[in-house]
């Protein structure tokens, strides 16, 4: 007989409570239930149920050998469903928190670019800049910038976050360029209100070199996406993350300052928790997101 068929037949026994109730449930006789629990003691050599009038009691071997035999089956259940899984299109809702800026203008046209991609995929996106419990608030997915706290949480890198400094070509032709960074210290710099020291901004140089500059300025947000805006506005210059910069860079609408210098990078992390049966969408969002942003 198959083992494996023997084997989910003498869980099923257990489970039922009497190979009666077990044959019912498998719609076979109750001597081909005997006859596969008569197999694997044979096999084995060894007696896995005392059988009595009343009830069946697992020998000591029984009870190990059930216990293996529920893990064997769970596996092979697994194998074949996370087999199956590969197989089928990503479908579903996909549930991911991320920061603010990041969200808004990197994130989201990536997450619509692999929609187009995975059309049966529906996506809700939260924006928010505090760390928040994937599982417990049901996200599968979240972008994490900076250290992470949560082992328990798989996390795939990103590229470092780097904020590098810049202003329009209009500041810069009214104002001048600043050649080092305590010259910043003349300029209008736009000023993030959530940042702890909002007078000083901590530059590191080409050679790992720190700088604390002291800055001033008159404006200032708690959002990033509105210092970008007045950057572009020739407001003043701007601290920002490289990334949410790099396409203003690229077509002229803002200029690099001091380019040789930049706030000290900080980890970015895509995160999520560990699941020994990842879903197709959850599969291919992660490696699409981990292609974008590495």
């Amino acid at each position: 007989m198959d083992k494996l068929a023997g084997m989910a037949m003498f869980v099923r026994v257990i489970d039922n409570g009497s190979f009666a109730a077990a044959a019912e449930t498998a719609q076979v006789s109750p001597a081909m239930v005997a006859k596969h629990i008569k197999t694997i003691e044979i096999r084995l050599g060894a007696k896995l149920i005392h059988r009595t009038t009343r009830r069946h009691q697992l020998t000591e071997v029984g009870q190990l050998y059930y216990e293996r035999c529920k893990r064997a089956l769970s596996e092979v259940a697994l194998a074949e469903a996370s087999a199956s899984e590969l197989q089928s299109a990503p479908r579903g809702r996909l549930r991911l928190v991320a920061p603010v800026s990041f969200g808004t203008q990197i994130l989201v046209p990536a997450l619509i670019d692999y929609q187009n991609a995975y059309p049966d995929v529906s996506i809700e996106l939260s924006l928010d800049n505090n760390v928040h419990d994937l599982v417990g608030e049901g996200f599968e997915l979240g972008i994490h910038i900076g250290p992470l706290s949560d082992d328990s949480l798989v996390a795939r890198p990103l590229t470092p976050y780097r904020r590098i400094l810049a202003a329009s070509p209009d500041y810069l032709a009214r104002h001048g360029r600043p050649v080092s960074p305590e010259a910043l210290t003349n300029h209008l710099c736009l000023g993030h209100s959530y940042w702890r020291m909002q007078d000083r901004w901590h530059l590191v140089g080409p050679g790992g070199e720190l700088r604390d500059v002291l800055i001033s300025g008159k404006f200032s947000t708690n959002q990033g996406a509105a210092l970008r805006m007045a950057a572009l506005s020739g407001a003043g210059i701007v601290l920002q993350p490289e990334l949410l910069l790099a396409a203003d860079i690229a077509e002229g609408r803002l200029e690099q300052v001091l380019p040789d210098w930049s706030y000290k990078p900080v980890p970015m992390s895509l995160v999520y928790a560990p699941n020994r049966r990842p879903t197709a969408m959850l599969r291919t969002v992660i490696d699409f997101l981990v292609e974008r942003f590495s």
